[in-house]
């Protein structure tokens, strides 16, 4: 069965190298390189291809199974918006609600979820005056059991879950069900940005329009796990009916969407990642809140690592990287002349299995160089983020240690602030980095509490991939 209808266009990721003419493909996710034949190479000229007959439609969807290529959602055909239903979960918040059916518009359906607010009254207002099907629980289940109590009265073959605390754009999320042309997509996810709020910004809210868990970024994706994006937010997500069974994981107050994308991917199944499509988040503002917020998001690891074992891990090296950080953070004479060496031998062995490229040295030098980079950018985030508690009490009597810490605390914000330097609203870089940091001390607390109450060390121990 093809997978894309013609006029259908897909677009080179934005990280993904070319080489030899166009002959070679490197990136994707796992990362990869693909030799492509003349005849493959002359579709895919200036990064784009365009399907047009069963060749080109082949080429594209291994390109886009890679992660090397993501459709454009433009080029794709339109969906009826009258083919999805929202399912919107609530607990009181009736004024969110109010506003995020106003954004809706009167024509969609949509059914609201109210579990078991405090003052139904005002919730069932709510959604009669925007010709919403409601649909009452007697006990707080938590938003994933709500969200399946919606799914099952919707009859239309989409669906679109949104937060009462999101506010979104019906032109969004048209853009999302085109999505739904390639009939291996089980869901999409937009990005979620900032609501603007009136008044003067406090800093964390200028921190999260920045920086947010919930945006993940501009780059269009293919979501999986132990990828760049390796989850999307529930907070919106357009799916397939049909591909979801029971839904969201009964019980489950946090994660429950990472468990979902990742169960639809073992299943066979595709989600999507499309940052052309937009929704806005009220983000946390007040510093208590919004780090309880975080600590509440690393609560969920411990849930995970059993449902997905080896998907949760904090970090994945192959046996160079990680010894490559053992040289760096023992901070010895012989430290750097050992990286460079394990990085050099890498490049190398890389090299070799570039046989059919022209360029097979330059690229072997390139990837051991990104691969080390990589590991430096993993390593720092098992200090600062996974395992800081340790790393804090490793600290008190190790110079190094401390050494490493504020080394790696420094470099991370200070290579990280560039990226989000126009959405911060003059959040200055001192602010950025103290954020920065509350945010990996936050989730990683929530992370150390969620393994001690499941007494298992799985959510924290670094995956070593003796392949790749």
């Amino acid at each position: 069965m093809s997978r894309f209808p013609h006029g259908a266009v897909v677009r080179l990721d934005v990280k993904a190298r070319v080489a030899d003419g166009g002959r070679t493909l490197l990136g994707g996710n796992p990362f990869r390189v693909m030799f492509l034949r003349p005849a493959a190479a002359d579709l895919l000229r200036d990064g784009t291809l365009q399907v047009t007959d069963d060749a080109s439609d082949a080429l594209a969807a291994r390109l886009v199974d890679a992660g090397l290529a993501h459709p454009v959602a433009a080029a794709l055909p339109p969906v009826d918006p009258a083919l999805a239903t929202y399912v919107v979960p609530v607990h009181d918040r009736a004024a969110m609600l109010a506003r995020l059916l106003t954004s809706i518009g009167p024509d969609a359906r949509v059914v609201v979820v109210d579990d078991a607010s405090r003052d139904p009254v005002t919730v069932a207002r709510v959604a009669a005056a925007h010709g919403a099907r409601l649909v009452v629980l007697e006990r707080n289940v938590g938003p994933a059991s709500a969200r399946n109590a919606g799914l099952r009265v919707v009859t239309t073959p989409y669906v679109v879950f949104v937060d009462s605390d999101v506010v979104v754009d019906p032109a969004a999320v048209t853009l999302l069900l085109r999505h739904f042309a390639d009939h291996r997509v089980a869901a999409v996810a937009p990005q979620v940005r900032g609501l603007p709020q009136p008044g003067r910004p406090t800093w964390v809210r200028r921190y999260e329009d920045a920086a947010s868990s919930l945006d993940l970024g501009v780059r269009p994706a293919t979501v999986r796990p132990r990828s760049p994006v390796s989850w999307v937010s529930s907070s919106c997500l357009a799916a397939r009916v049909s591909a979801l069974g029971a839904g969201f994981g009964d019980g489950l107050y946090v994660g429950e969407d990472v468990d979902l994308v990742w169960r639809l991917v073992e299943e066979g199944w595709t989600v999507r990642y499309e940052p052309a499509a937009a929704v806005h988040h009220e983000h946390r503002a007040r510093l208590g809140v919004w780090a309880a917020r975080k600590a509440f998001y690393g609560t969920g690891a411990d849930q995970l690592a059993q449902r997905h074992p080896g998907d949760v891990a904090p970090a994945v090296l192959v046996p160079w990287s990680a010894g490559l950080l053992v040289a760096l953070l023992a901070q010895r004479r012989w430290s750097l002349p050992v990286a460079a060496a394990l990085t050099a031998v890498a490049g190398a062995r890389i090299a070799t299995r570039l046989d059919r490229s022209e360029e097979r040295l330059r690229l072997g030098a390139t990837l051991a160089l990104g691969g080390a980079v990589n590991a430096a950018f993993q390593g720092s985030a098992l200090l600062l983020r996974h395992w800081w508690p340790a790393a804090a009490v490793a600290g008190l009597v190790s110079r190094r240690v401390r050494r490493a810490i504020l080394v790696c605390a420094v470099a991370e914000a200070a290579l990280s602030y560039p990226e989000h330097a126009r959405a911060q609203g003059h959040l200055d870089p001192v602010r950025f980095l103290l954020l920065r940091r509350l945010d990996d001390l936050a989730y990683g607390a929530g992370v150390w509490w969620s393994v001690l109450r499941g007494r298992s060390w799985r959510a924290l121990a670094p995956r070593l991939r003796w392949r790749g």
